[in-house]
């Protein structure tokens, strides 16, 4: 009977440290768990939300040119407009072109008035503590149902739905919740304070 001898590998004594080609994969390991990660939240967090960078004074004093605003993607997914919201949509002349940046003025089925630098909506006129300055212009819109009316903060230096039209809900791409750049100017945007006196 031939005898046979096997070749093993001898464990490492308990405590011995691991070789360097172990260590190297552990490390390698560790590098690919950390960018998939990274990249699964990256994209998860993309599809959720939104960082915008405001170019325009349309919505100036309450977001000014340079700001930076955090946008919440699935506000409108799971729930509806409200007056005073501040929205990012694509400007429907051109929805190629970057993305505006307003306040929800009309509803789907309000009638819209602005009349001697006042802003109605269904009769009742806003309080806007946030405007620069009463608007300069007059005139009558009914908003369809399946769409908004916006104005720009900065009411007679803003591109918006007095010129325009009417902003599709199906342009709507979110709705702006936080400053967050530069630093000091850090703040939650309010949606409730274009409600209209006497509701």
């Amino acid at each position: 009977m031939d005898d046979f001898r096997i070749e093993t590998q001898p464990e490492p004594p308990i405590g011995e440290p691991q070789s360097n080609s172990k260590k190297l994969r552990q490390t390698l390991l560790d590098i690919i768990e950390t960018i998939l990660l990274s990249l699964v939240l990256y994209f998860g967090i993309n599809a959720v939300s939104a960082r915008i960078k405001v170019e325009s004074i349309s919505m100036q004093p309450t977001l000014k040119a340079g700001y930076y605003v955090i946008v919440d993607r699935l506000a409108y997914k799971i729930g509806k407009p409200h007056r005073g919201d501040i929205i990012i949509f694509r400007y429907p002349p051109d929805p190629q072109r970057e993305p505006y940046i307003k306040r929800v003025i009309g509803l789907p089925g309000d009638t819209v008035k602005i009349s001697n630098g006042k802003v109605y909506v269904n009769g009742e006129q806003l309080i806007e503590p946030y405007i620069a300055a009463a608007p300069d212009y007059d005139g009558v819109w009914k908003v369809p149902s399946d769409s908004l009316f916006v104005l720009g903060d900065n009411r007679n230096r803003s591109s918006d739905s007095h010129s325009w039209g009417m902003v599709p809900l199906n342009n709507v791409i979110g709705k702006a919740l936080v400053v967050y750049w530069p630093p000091e100017a850090w703040k939650v945007l309010e949606t409730n304070v274009a409600v209209a006196a006497g509701q």
